[in-house]
């Protein structure tokens, strides 16, 4: 069950696709010249309708098989960089100081393409396959923007699958898992408003300070006292702004953070708690606590019979010894979950060798996996929509 001769000839085309993407990285949703790329390769391989514009700046291609009418299935990929300075040292190198493909999107969007080019050459299936190119999943919703443009309506998908690279993976491995595979992407801020006077005389002031380093302590409670622990949460407080003097209290501290989840009622509890513990303490302490919360992306939830589907298509071109169906749930997020929400189907991971991590100014995609996810793409297509 090896991978697809015609991806194996692929791969140094596909390889040059990549690398020339990595040079050239774009934020969010000012992606126009990825999009532009995506556009002018579709062309290339004679897909039958292309849509630009979709949530901004996504670009869909739609490719009809040879064996007759039938349903569409949605293959999505990601084309946004991140706001990060490169340290790789590849002759690839981003080319502009600042952002870098740092999560591997640029190997995702020229997977699928390859994957596009072969499904454009045999159209061995029945119905149709949209190729779905997504920009700003990096803070940006775009997966959102997409689906609430019609995305799904307009090309009559009924299930929709993603793929994303996995660092510490040995590649040709994928993984996956039923239910919540990824979290859900909150973010809290916490304003403590006290009075601030002499550092001499601090029995003068209420110390936003001190209220807030009794805060930061008490919410890592939601955790440990709050929640069932055979439940996932996480609750990091990553800013604390206050002061601007060595011998000033001053009158106000910022607190923001992240809150992760593998639950709706999980996350429901940890936004409650947040904001009881912050008031609660503030009243203790006779200062004013003001708690914004904002839900940004839900968890990611694979759908039972389309992650078998996935985990089926992998197997075929991997080995069933290469194929994880188990994978543990990730506290990392992902905008694919509001497609997910739109449409059943599933999130696979495929494997990126012994690379840096995700986020990592290091990072770099793993060419030798595109052979890999090409084949799956082309597989769980054809297996989907046979005749």
């Amino acid at each position: 069950m090896p991978i697809l001769n015609r991806a194996a000839e692929l791969q140094t085309e596909v390889t040059e696709w990549r690398r020339h993407l990595h040079t050239k990285p774009e934020l969010l949703f000012a992606v126009e010249n990825t999009a532009a790329f995506v556009e002018n390769k579709l062309k290339e391989f004679g897909v039958d309708e292309i849509v630009t514009g979709i949530g901004r700046t996504g670009v869909v291609g739609l490719i009809k098989g040879n064996l007759g009418e039938g349903r569409t299935i949605g293959m999505r990929a990601d084309m946004d960089a991140l706001p990060m300075t490169e340290t790789s040292g590849k002759p690839w190198a981003s080319t502009t100081s600042g952002k870098m493909h740092a999560c591997g999107h640029d190997g995702h969007t020229a997977m699928l393409l390859g994957a596009a080019k072969y499904l454009a050459e045999t159209r061995n299936f029945k119905g149709a396959v949209a190729v779905i190119f997504q920009p700003a999943e990096e803070g940006g919703a775009g997966g959102h923007e997409m689906v609430k443009d019609g995305m799904m309506e307009r090309f009559a998908i009924e299930e929709v699958y993603g793929m994303h690279n996995m660092p510490g993976m040995p590649v040709g491995q994928f993984g996956s898992r039923v239910g919540p595979i990824m979290a859900s992407t909150d973010e809290f801020t916490i304003t403590i408003d006290g009075r601030g006077g002499h550092a001499a005389q601090p029995h003068r002031t209420i110390d936003p300070i001190v209220i807030g380093s009794q805060i930061v302590n008490a919410l890592q409670t939601i955790a440990s006292r709050s929640v069932d622990p055979l439940s996932s949460v996480v609750v990091s407080v990553t800013k604390f702004n206050a002061g601007f003097a060595h011998n000033i209290i001053p009158e106000q501290a910022k607190l923001g953070g992240t809150v992760r989840t593998l639950m709706p009622e999980v996350r429901d509890l940890a936004e409650q708690r947040i904001k009881q513990i912050s008031e609660s303490l503030g009243t203790a302490y006779g200062a004013k606590i003001q708690v914004s919360y904002a839900r940004n992306y839900p968890v990611t939830v694979n759908h039972r019979q389309e992650t078998a589907h996935a985990l089926s298509a992998a197997q075929n071109i991997a080995g069933e010894s290469q194929v994880f169906g188990d994978l543990d749930p990730m506290m990392g997020g992902e905008d694919f979950s509001y497609m997910l929400l739109a449409r059943p189907g599933a999130f696979i991971f495929i494997g990126n060798g012994d690379t840096a991590g995700l986020h990592n100014p290091g990072y770099d995609f793993n060419d030798e996996a595109i052979p890999h996810g090409i084949s799956y793409w082309v597989k769980l297509a054809e297996m989907r929509l046979a005749a």
